[in-house]
């Protein structure tokens, strides 16, 4: 019985090896772990192995991202995500953005907006924020041409104060700060964004014509249809 195991065929004689070698590293989120991980970002060749030796070369592997906590690899593409920590962030700026813009479309006079705007931007996570902070970043951004769109006399339909809320600049703001967190929220989330900005329009009185082409361009940056933005619009005027 022992000598037939002695010389029974090794059936791993011949095979295929990856090599693997590490050209970077980083934080990701990691699908397996459910959180945000380190990672290495590993290039491989295979060879062919007999007896346990390397021999020919068999091609290139990869590159794929190995998390170094559950060892599991993915594609490159799982960078794309954001880490919980990055995500967080962005949703923070992207409320603070949306506040800042209807702000600016309908003015900051009545007290009623600045508080939503404030209640919006604290549970966003800017816990410090202030109605002085607010008004005296939007006084900034009205005098910086390059992201705001500057005063001019108020034709029908403007914000008062002469804010041109349907500027290119502002657009652009909103694209900046909204387009790249988009993909990673559910339906829910994007229109919870919205109806937010929302609420602040209207915690004066009804939408101002501005207002609700700023909150137009919220809808398109969240990559909701303008029919689903009229309904969450209307739904906002609606007491819960």
């Amino acid at each position: 019985m022992h000598a037939q195991g002695r010389h029974s065929p090794d059936r791993r004689v011949v095979g295929v090896r990856t090599v693997w070698r590490t050209v970077g590293d980083g934080e990701f989120f990691c699908p397996g772990c459910g959180g945000d991980r380190n990672y290495h970002r590993r290039t491989g060749r295979r060879r062919l192995v007999v007896f346990g030796v390397p021999l020919l070369p068999r091609g290139p592997v990869g590159p794929i991202v190995e998390c170094t906590a559950c060892r599991c690899r993915y594609a490159m593409d799982v960078l794309d995500h954001p880490t919980t920590t990055r995500f967080s962030a962005m949703l923070r700026d992207a409320v603070h953005t949306v506040a800042l813009a209807v702000l600016a479309a309908g003015g900051t006079e009545a007290r009623t907006v600045r508080r939503a705007a404030v209640g919006a931007v604290r549970a966003a996570g800017f816990a410090d924020c202030s109605e002085e902070q607010l008004v005296t970043l939007i006084e900034a951004l009205a005098a910086d041409t390059g992201r705001l769109p500057g005063r001019y006399a108020s034709p029908p339909g403007t914000g008062p104060g002469g804010f041109d809320p349907c500027g290119t600049a502002l657009a652009i703001e909103l694209h900046e700060a909204l387009e790249p967190l988009a993909p990673h929220l559910a339906p829910a989330g994007r229109e919870s964004i919205l109806l937010q900005g929302a609420r602040i329009a209207l915690a004066d009185g009804p939408y101002r014509p501005a207002e609700r082409e700023v909150l137009a361009t919220v809808g398109r940056a969240l990559m909701l249809r303008p029919e689903d933005t009229e309904r969450l619009l209307a739904a906002a005027r609606t007491p819960s």
